[in-house]
């Protein structure tokens, strides 16, 4: 119920909204009703051949029923549906809202997720399958309860008026198929609807898993234990269907067998009347259609609540995600404002895993404004995670980073991310045009800033040979571009943004010797009088760095200029030698 009540508290913003689909769902219906009990009675009243003034009232009553009827159900479609759309619309926005803070951190330790991490297959799904799936609350559980009770108010009032019993009979079974059968397709379909809201999102999760990863599959002869896998889920995923289809069968059948029973219960009820004069003849047609056409504003009740179960777990996913406490929350007030651009880490210690080894341990050093340090290292030597420390991905838990003298939990993170501009390894592009990719960096850039950046990144002339230049279309991840027109586009960004601290997370890996030289030659113009931290465990062009560290499992083991390093013949002269003899 929890779950239920927060639902409709975000349908504050539409209620006006909802209220008035709830009326003119409960005008529809009368009209529906009206409808039928007028064309009963005029069919009836005619058999009798009256004059035709006596049946004008009736003629009008049943074209006046029948166009407001149809215009009052397109009104509440309009008013429900449109109110719903732009609620999920501002529940979608929220949840990104949501969900963008807790990138990456919490979302690869998420309570929810079996210690895996979510997958952007099961991320996808809440944002787009689950929150669609919230418009069975708000089209068919809010306003259609409040239709059908002001319909049986409306009804009990119509009956009786002819006769009380007529009004006890309709009611009897009207309660039965308004609460008994919503009641038993809940009960009989939540559990499904869970596991179908959680099979679904599984095979999500798997099916853009196995789109990223198809190169490999392919290249490893997987398709078979792929397409095993798939076809599980996808068995699995259609009983629970069928299963759904079995239960909406069954609430189907009852809801018309209510109907139907009162129909000829009423029957019973009037027919003896009318044999002994209490209720005129006409009259017996007009309550039998009427009570028919009641039964209008309970139909989609039992529909709705066997739904229910499934909406309600697909809220309560939306809800983890809402719930869940960034790892990494800004401080009240603004940030401070530097006066200069120095770096200083001391003493600094993290782990991803609280109570686990740590990545980084006892990390000090400092990068004065407008010079170069260089992390060096093997893989998983910690480097990755302190340029991440930096950007207030994950918040360090020992020591202090500071950033202009001011500690770096005081910057707020927007502000933060506005004074560093990132070149790493797998830039990612955007499968849009160029001229939206480089603005990226800088929004309201003109075209000439494009243009300029590009130059400085030389870039600018592979551009210009694409078929539509600057707004070519340039595919997934940029597939239209190679490894180092990519790593360019990306140093073209950095340039773009202009921003007074460089962070260079190897930006050269994956590359070619020749490309690598190219791209740190740009690299050189873009840090000129930038406080730089690279990041590399390819000693390739060291001299670009005033002063290298040099990390092992996550600690300063040295310290110093290129060339000091080399002299000492230490672990970095290893590392050298190491690459060297490799490369050669």
């Amino acid at each position: 119920m929890k779950t239920f009540w927060r639902l409709l508290k975000l349908a504050g913003p539409v209620k006006g909204s909802m209220v008035l689909a709830a009326l003119t769902g409960c005008i529809t219906v009368a009209c529906g009703v009206g409808l039928m009990a007028t064309s009963a009675y005029l069919i009836s009243m005619a058999a009798l051949h009256p004059s035709f003034a006596a049946l004008s009232i009736a003629i009008v009553g049943v074209r006046f029923f029948g166009i407001a009827r149809g215009a009052f159900r397109y009104l509440e479609r309009l008013v429900s549906h449109q109110a719903t759309f732009r609620l999920l619309t501002s529940i979608r926005v929220w949840l990104y809202e949501a969900l963008e803070p807790l990138m990456p951190a919490r979302v690869l330790d998420f309570a929810h997720s079996k210690g895996t991490g979510l997958r952007s297959g099961d991320i996808l799904s809440r944002i787009v399958a689950d929150v669609d799936m919230l418009q069975n609350v708000y089209v068919r559980v809010l306003a259609p309860p409040l239709v059908a009770l002001l319909v049986a108010l409306g009804m009990w009032w119509l009956l009786g008026a002819f006769n009380q019993l007529f009004a006890l009979v309709f009611t009897a079974f009207y309660l039965l198929a308004a609460v008994g059968i919503p009641s038993l397709a809940y009960v009989l379909g939540h559990k499904a609807g869970e596991q179908l809201v959680e099979r679904k999102a599984e095979l999500s999760a798997q099916m853009v898993d196995s789109i990223q990863g198809i190169a490999d599959i392919v290249a490893f002869g997987q398709e078979s234990r792929l397409s095993t896998s798939m076809r599980q889920l996808d068995e699995a995923l259609a009983r629970l269907q069928m299963r759904m289809a079995h239960i909406s069968g069954l609430q189907s059948l009852l809801s018309n067998l209510f109907l139907n029973l009162a129909v000829w219960t009423m029957l019973l009820v009037a027919i003896p009347l009318v044999q002994q004069g209490q209720l005129h003849g006409v009259y017996l047609a007009l309550l039998i259609l009427a009570t028919a056409s009641g039964f209008e504003a309970v139909q989609s009740l039992p529909e709705a609540f066997q739904q229910l179960g499934g909406t309600l777990r697909a809220a309560k996913r939306l809800f983890e995600i809402v719930d869940a406490r960034p790892e990494v929350c800004d401080e009240p007030g603004t940030s401070p404002q530097p006066a200069c651009y120095d770096i200083e880490l001391r003493h600094v210690g993290f782990s991803y895993v609280p109570g686990r080894g740590r990545a980084v341990k006892d990390v000090s050093f400092t990068v004065p404004q407008g010079q170069c340090l260089a992390l060096v290292g093997l893989s998983g030597a910690g480097k990755s995670t302190l340029a991440q420390l930096l950007q207030r991905f994950w918040e360090y838990q020992e020591g202090h980073i500071r950033l202009g003298g001011y500690e770096l939990r005081r910057y707020r993170q927007d502000d933060l991310h506005k004074l560093i501009s990132v070149v790493t390894q797998d830039t990612h592009l955007f499968n849009t045009t160029v001229r939206e990719n480089l603005r990226l960096a800088k929004p309201a850039a003109s075209f000439e800033e494009l243009v300029q950046a590009a130059k400085q990144a030389r870039i600018h002339e592979v551009i210009e040979a694409l078929p539509h230049g600057y707004d070519t279309q340039i595919g997934e991840q940029g597939l239209l571009l190679s490894g180092g027109e990519r790593q360019r586009l990306a140093i073209a960004r950095a340039i773009l943004k202009d921003a007074p601290i460089l962070l260079l997370d190897e930006p050269t890996a994956n590359l070619d010797a020749l490309t690598e030289r190219e791209v740190l030659q740009e690299l050189r113009t873009l840090m000129k009088g930038r406080t730089t931290l690279m990041i590399t465990h390819r000693l390739v062009d060291m001299d670009i760095a005033d002063e290298i560290v040099v990390l092992n499992e996550g600690k300063v083991v040295e310290c110093g200029k290129p060339y000091e390093l080399m002299q000492l013949e230490g672990y970095y002269w290893k590392l050298w030698n190491m690459q060297r003899q490799v490369l050669v």
